[in-house]
Parts: C-alpha cells; sequence; structure tokens
C-alpha cells in the first residue's frame, strides 16, 4: 500500500512506490525538484511498519546533516541516526543517515565491526544523489557500495536526470537483484527561459520563441578589446537583479564560479532595496539568536549584507555561516545568494529563478563549456514546489559565448552516467582479505565500469567495424587462383629482377669503359637474374590486367591490418583496464611488504583500514615512527601537510617549528620511496606533502584564539576549516584502526580535542 501524502502522489512517485511494495530494486530518474524524496520518506514509513531498518545515503556530509535534522523531526529523533565521517549519533536506530563512503567502509567491514552486525534487520538502501557515480575523484564509491551491498536489501537509487538510466538499471540487475526503472522528465513546476543582453539593460528576454527556436531579439554581447577593457565591461549583476524584483521572480540564487565575485556581486546588490523593514526586522532577530548559539560568528563581516537581504554561499565561508544562510533563504528572507555551483549539489535551498552567469567555466585546462548535466543542475534548482507556478532561469550574456550556444545547451539531453571506478590499495586489501584472487577478478568485472565498457568502446568498434569492411572491400578475386601469397612471391622476385637488372647494366657500362673482361662474379649474378626473370615468366600476373590493382590493394590491406591490430590491442587493454590497474596496485603491495601469498600482512590490514588520498603513503609514515616523538600540536600540523591537496592559489609560507620541518624533511624520502615503487607498476596515485596550513593548525592547537589564525593568512575561513577536519579525519582513524602505536593513538586523541574547538567543530 502507499502510504497517505498531504498530497496526490504524481504518477511516477506512484510507480517507484508500487515497485518497493513487491520487494524490487528501483532507479528513481528524475528532474532535480520533481519530488524523489517522497519516494524514500516511503520506503522508510515501510520499514518503520515492518520493525526493520532503513540507511539513507547521501554524497556530501552537509546533506547528511539536512535529512538528519529533516527526518529527526518528521519521525522523531529517536529513531534517526546518523554517521559520517566525524559523527556518530544513535547508530542501531531504524532510519540511519550516512554518507556513502560511510555505507561503503561498513560493507568492507573495516572500521564499524562485521558486516552482519552493521547490516542487522536492514531492508533497504537509499542511495540519494546517485548520478555522483559521475565524480572524478568519488564516484568509484556508488559502484562499490552497489556491488558489495547484500541481495536482500533492496536498493532505492535516486538520480537526476542521466542519458542511460537504462544501462544503469540493467547493471544493478546484474550485479544486486531485480531492478525496476521509473524514468521521467516530468517536473511539477515547468521552467521558463530568459537572457539578459547588456544591449537591452531594462528587460529580460525571452531566450527562446514558443517553437523553440532561438529569440531573434537577442543580441551576443560585444568583446571589448584593449588595456581599458576590464574597466569598461562593467558587471551586469545589479540590473539582472533590478530586473528580477521588477518582475516578481525572486527569490534567486545568482550562480557564479567565483568565490570573490560570489562576495563582490553581493556587495553590488545591497543597496537594492530588496527587503521590507519587516523583514529586516525578523532577519537581525533570527541572527541574534543564531549568534547566541553560535557565538564565533559574533563579528562575522557579512552580517551587514544580510540585513539587505543579500548573501553569498561558497567553500570559502565557515561552515556554520552557510548554515545560517541557508536557514534565512529557506525562510524566504535572504532575496538573493550569490553562489558558486556545489549549492545546486542537492542542498534544498529552492528559489522562483536561478540566475547563471556564463555557460563556460575555468578549468585547470582553461575554458570550457558546462556539460548538459551542471547546466540541469543549476537550473533544477529554479521553482519551488507547492509555491510556484513557473520556476525562472535567466543566463547572463557575456562575450565568451554565444545565445546560439546557450540555446544549444538549454535544448540538450542529459549527458550519460560514466564510470569512475578506480581500484586503490585498500579496495585491493579488502577484496584479498575475504576473496580469492580469482574471486577479486569476478568482482572487479561487475563494476559498471566494466559492464558499461561496451559503450565506452563504441567508438572503437565502429573504427574496427570500418576497417573490417575496407578488408572485405580490398580482398581481390585473381582469375588465375592465385593466392596472395603467390602474389606476392612474384612480385617480390619482380621488383628483385629490376633492382638487378639495372645494378647488372650499370656494371656493364663501367667495365665496357674500363675494357676489362667482365669477371666470373658478374657472370654468375647475369645468370642468376635470368634464372629470376624466368621464375617471372612462369606467373600469369604478367599479361594480368587486375595486376596493378592487387597490387594496390596489397599495399593499403598490410597498413589497414596493422590498424586492426592496434585497436585489438585497445579493445583488451580496455575490457581489462580495471583489473589490469588492480593488478598493478597489488604488484606496488607486494614490493612494499603489505600482501604475501595474496593475504594482507599486519601492516596490509591497518592499510585496508585506512581511507585517505593515498593510504599506503600513510601506513609507510606510520610504521617509520617518524611520528613518535611529535606533540598534538606537532602531530596535526604534519598530518594537516600531507592530507592537503595541491592549491591552485599561491599562499605565502609561514614559519613552522624546527621538529615539524624535521619530520617532514623525513617524510620526503618516505614519499619518493613510494613513487618510485608506483612508476615501477606504472600506478599513478597522488602523494602530497603541503604545509600550506602546518603552521595554521599547530598555533591553534596551541591555543591561539581564531582572529589570530586567519589573519596569518588571505584565504578563505572554510577553506582553513575544510584542511583542519581532514587532518581531524585522519588522525580519528589513528584511534580506532589495528596495529597503531599506542602513544600515537594517544597523541591523536589529544590534537583532535585541540583542533575541535568553535569555529572548527561547527557543522
Amino acid at each position: 500500500m502507499i502510504y497517505t501524502f498531504p498530497f496526490e502522489l504524481d504518477d511516477f512517485q506512484k510507480e517507484a512506490c508500487q515497485f518497493i511494495d513487491e520487494g524490487k530494486s528501483v532507479v528513481v530518474c528524475a528532474p532535480t525538484g520533481a519530488g524523489k524524496t517522497v519516494i524514500a520518506q516511503h520506503a522508510i514509513h515501510r520499514a518503520l511498519e515492518e520493525g526493520k531498518r532503513i540507511f539513507y545515503t547521501t554524497p556530501l556530509k552537509a546533506l547528511s546533516n539536512q535529512k538528519y535534522y529533516d527526518f529527526g523531526e518528521k519521525y522523531g529523533h529517536d529513531r534517526v541516526g546518523l554517521l559520517t565521517g566525524d559523527t556518530s549519533i544513535n547508530r542501531n536506530a531504524q532510519i540511519v543517515i550516512m554518507t556513502t563512503e560511510v555505507f561503503r567502509n561498513m560493507l568492507y567491514g573495516t572500521n564499524f565491526g562485521a558486516v552482519a552486525d552493521n547490516l542487522k534487520d536492514v531492508k533497504y538502501i537509499v542511495l540519494d544523489e546517485v548520478h555522483y557515480m559521475n565524480d572524478e575523484q568519488r564516484g568509484t564509491v556508488w559502484e562499490e557500495s552497489i556491488i558489495y551491498c547484500p541481495v536482500n536489501i533492496q536498493i532505492i537509487a535516486l538520480s537526476a536526470t542521466v542519458a542511460n538510466a537504462d544501462e544503469l538499471t540493467a547493471w544493478i540487475n546484474t550485479v544486486h537483484s531485480d531492478t525496476k526503472l521509473v524514468n521521467t522528465d516530468f517536473r511539477p513546476v515547468p521552467l521558463r527561459f530568459y537572457y539578459y543582453d547588456s544591449s537591452q539593460p531594462d528587460k529580460l528576454l525571452p531566450l527562446l520563441t514558443p517553437t523553440g527556436q532561438l529569440n531573434k531579439k537577442i543580441r551576443p554581447e560585444k568583446r571589448q578589446w584593449g588595456r581599458h577593457a576590464k574597466n569598461t565591461q562593467k558587471s551586469p549583476v545589479k540590473n539582472v537583479v533590478r530586473n528580477l524584483a521588477a518582475l516578481d521572480m525572486l527569490p534567486a540564487i545568482y550562480f557564479t564560479f567565483s568565490r570573490k565575485k560570489c562576495d563582490e556581486q553581493m556587495e553590488q546588490c545591497a543597496s537594492l532595496g530588496l527587503i521590507t523593514k519587516d523583514e529586516q526586522a525578523a532577519i537581525r532577530q533570527f541572527i541574534d539568536e543564531y549568534i547566541a548559539e553560535n557565538p564565533h560568528l559574533y563579528n562575522n563581516k557579512h552580517i551587514e549584507f544580510l540585513l539587505q537581504g543579500v548573501a553569498s554561499h561558497h567553500a570559502g565561508l565557515l561552515p556554520g555561516w552557510k548554515n545560517l544562510v541557508e536557514k534565512l533563504f529557506q525562510k524566504g528572507l535572504i532575496k538573493v545568494v550569490f553562489a558558486t555551483e556545489t549549492l545546486a549539489a542537492g542542498i534544498n535551498m529552492p528559489a522562483r529563478s536561478t540566475v547563471i552567469s556564463t555557460v563556460s567555466k575555468k578549468t585547470d585546462s582553461g575554458h570550457r563549456m558546462l556539460t548538459a548535466n551542471e547546466f540541469l543542475q543549476m537550473s533544477g534548482r529554479a521553482g519551488r514546489r507547492g509555491m510556484d507556478e513557473i520556476g525562472y532561469v535567466v543566463v547572463v550574456g557575456t562575450p565568451f559565448q554565444s545565445p546560439e550556444e546557450v540555446a544549444e545547451l538549454v535544448l540538450s539531453s542529459a549527458n550519460p552516467l560514466e564510470s569512475r571506478f578506480s581500484p586503490s590499495y585498500s579496495m585491493v586489501l579488502n577484496l584479498l582479505q575475504r576473496f580469492s584472487l580469482d574471486e577479486a577478478k569476478e568482482l572487479i568485472s561487475k563494476s559498471f565500469g566494466y559492464y558499461s565498457a561496451g559503450s565506452r568502446m563504441q567508438p572503437i568498434l565502429k573504427k574496427y567495424e570500418l576497417i573490417k569492411a575496407e578488408i572485405a572491400d580490398r580482398q581481390t578475386v585473381c582469375p588465375y587462383n592465385l593466392s596472395d601469397k603467390d602474389f606476392k612471391y612474384y612480385d617480390k622476385n619482380r621488383s628483385l629482377y629490376v633492382q638487378n637488372r639495372m645494378t647488372y647494366k650499370q656494371i656493364l657500362k663501367q667495365e665496357k669503359k674500363k675494357n676489362r673482361p667482365l669477371s666470373p662474379e658478374i657472370l654468375k649474378f647475369g645468370e642468376k637474374n635470368k634464372e629470376l626473370l624466368k621464375i617471372i615468366h612462369s606467373f600469369p600476373c604478367e599479361h594480368c590486367n587486375k595486376y596493378k590493382k592487387h597490387y594496390k590493394n596489397l599495399e593499403v590491406l598490410t597498413r589497414l591490418y596493422q590498424k586492426q591490430a592496434s585497436l585489438d590491442k585497445e579493445m583488451e587493454r580496455q575490457r581489462d583496464i580495471y583489473w589490469n590497474d588492480f593488478l598493478s596496485h597489488r604488484a606496488v603491495l607486494i614490493d612494499m611488504g603489505y600482501l604475501v601469498d595474496d593475504y594482507p600482512t599486519q601492516i596490509g590490514i591497518t592499510t585496508s583500514q585506512i581511507r585517505s588520498e593515498n593510504e599506503l603513503f600513510i601506513s609507510e609514515i606510520v610504521f617509520s615512527n617518524v611520528l613518535d616523538n611529535l606533540t598534538p600540536s606537532q602531530l596535526a600540523a604534519v598530518i594537516c601537510a600531507i592530507t592537503t591537496e595541491d592549491l591552485r592559489v599561491d599562499i605565502p609560507y609561514i614559519p613552522y617549528s624546527k621538529q615539524i620541518r624535521k619530520t617532514l624533511n623525513l617524510i620526503k624520502d618516505i614519499k619518493h620511496k613510494v613513487e618510485r615503487v608506483q612508476k615501477n607498476h606504472m600506478v599513478d596515485n597522488p602523494l602530497y606533502i603541503n604545509p600550506y596550513f602546518s603552521s595554521l593548525i599547530e598555533l591553534w592547537c596551541e591555543g591561539a584564539e581564531w582572529e589570530t589564525v586567519v589573519e596569518q593568512i588571505d584565504i578563505g575561513e572554510g577553506d582553513i576549516v575544510r584542511a583542519f577536519k581532514r587532518t581531524v579525519d585522519v588522525l580519528r582513524q589513528f584511534t580506532t584502526i589495528d596495529n597503531i602505536p599506542e602513544n600515537l593513538v594517544f597523541t591523536a586523541r589529544e590534537a583532535i580535542d585541540k583542533i575541535l574547538r568553535e569555529p572548527v567543530n561547527v557543522d
């Protein structure tokens, strides 16, 4: 039975709930904001009624926290638990919210105890935002979760619109259990697209005509050239927001791809008078109450902008501050949030309109257009169910994109999900701890990447078929039934005869000039060439009118066969790409003593429990004893350096203590050693030593005030908090995994206590 909701369910929601009732797993693929959560809630109702448990996974800790709060309010806090990397609340509850990484780790049976205990009475697993399988760095987690999930647990996979939902469903069907697809492009609040053209600053133009063509009134932006171009190109943000306000299209999320621009645009729009006096009073009251609970935000320089109804939201801000912005926006008190695209990743902040400041973005390898999925994800935030009849999406014209390109993006279909499956050291160790090498190969061959290799190999197969057809086309039917081998024999002798005859003629000429008789060797050479001529005359090819064509075909066929062999090799490589990668990681582990007879050694078991960018590097550091005599603040500084990724911005060097420098120098030697072994086995796993924040975390652990820490460096407070939390994540692992030296466990615990104070401990 479908549980009663206070509103009529849409057809796709009813269909998905029906499949869940029938005991089937389900993939629900629907646009952002279509109401996929209702399907998860139906499964929650069933679990509660049946006395079973349900796990609800999300890709982001912030999303998990939000769901924990929402479901606690809805079903009672005693029934809801939360598990993230650094939080464990009511873990045996009937409804447990967690990050997808935590679920994957549970299935490995590491850190969380036995798999059977972890999954006791669990009947349903919701994999929210399953399209995160496309994520370059973390996508593999979703594949592992589906592969290792016991077949008696029903999977409810919720995804934004993707092109190959049927392929994903067929794969889950293969590796897990009977799975049905519910695929819809239905949006409860339809979207209308507009374009801001700076030559017509007082209006927003419909992007498309009723027939779906580009509006001819839209003009492309002119590119400014010369020294003063930057000064003459004014930011259109005020005009855009002014138009939105005039057309009653607020509240809006204004997406831009630069944190700095988010802050600048917020400041530019603060004077627009977007809120009433009553709303301003409500904002002030809410801020006062929130800051009373979060005093670290008392002097935040953005407070004055919140009181004007505008805010920015990006990774450089403190988590507690972003939380305040989200709450005010949800209450309708903030009219425009200037945000980076991370806001599009599932946080519950519906708006009437979304503004997309440009459809191209800067990456490490230069500018590129947004993908259809990125555009859908951002535009999908527009239109609040039950509040708006229409959602509005405004694309701002820039000189770097044509209106035609924007229209093409708006009209394009979603991109397909691509596998990001990627074996790691802990995956190799975990699998070989539980399975034989052959069984591990079978599990690797269950990955979505392996399953979808067919579609990934389509371009190669296409080339292969074309070459195959051309090979068939180039086959010559000999009128004299000679084989290609015979023809090649004839042609070889013919070429040799022509070459020898020229040589013989030159020798005769020279000898005649010198008035010398021919030597026996020359006479013998001449006789041999006559023999070759007899061989040539014995072949009918000499008089055949197909000779030239046959010759040309054989010449081309040689090249075609080489291409075919090369494509064969590439297809073989693509088919076994994941297994070969697994074997390369295994070879490194064998070389370094982490695997013996395909079973983890003691240090291998420890490494299997580490979750980090390069768990082998961390193990080598731990077991080299370089961390043994460090104080808590020194340990924090060293771990911070090896868990901080390369940053895009230049950060000034801030000195840290001598003991930290000495330890990091020893770690450099370990890094070179691991890199050497990785290179030998063609493994490309990053190893970091980036002490950007080491002096800051040392200061913080020594008891410095937060203001003292942040004034040392010109970077977002959110970046500092994130670096500190990554450090805590690894330090916490030291306190829970096997075989860590006891003194290191105690130092790690002390370091965690020193790091986790406001604002670092605020989610």
